[in-house]
């Protein structure tokens, strides 16, 4: 009984430790592959948070009073009513 036992167990336990081999050869690249990624979104995060903030120092600026009146005065050519054009009306 003995040695039918090894006739049947060897090969199945060779079968398993290449399955096993396998299976590891490709956990690693999978690793790999996710490690390349995830890389890679951070690098885009990065540049997207760059812009982030140069678009919240464009908005900054754009938003100064000084700015925006001198564009209404240039491109809209609006100026500030004179006194006597000033109507205050009552609630």
């Amino acid at each position: 009984m003995s040695r039918r036992w090894r006739q049947i167990a060897l090969p199945v336990l060779w079968l398993a430790v290449l399955a096993s081999a396998v299976a590891a050869v490709r956990a690693r690249h999978e690793s790999r592959l996710l490690f390349v990624e995830l890389e890679r979104l951070s690098a885009e995060r990065d540049a997207l948070n760059i812009v982030w903030g140069q678009y919240q120092l464009e908005q900054g600026s754009w938003s100064n009073p000084a700015i925006v009146e001198r564009v209404a005065a240039d491109r809209r050519e609006m100026v500030f009513p004179r006194p006597d054009e000033v109507e205050i009306l009552a609630q």
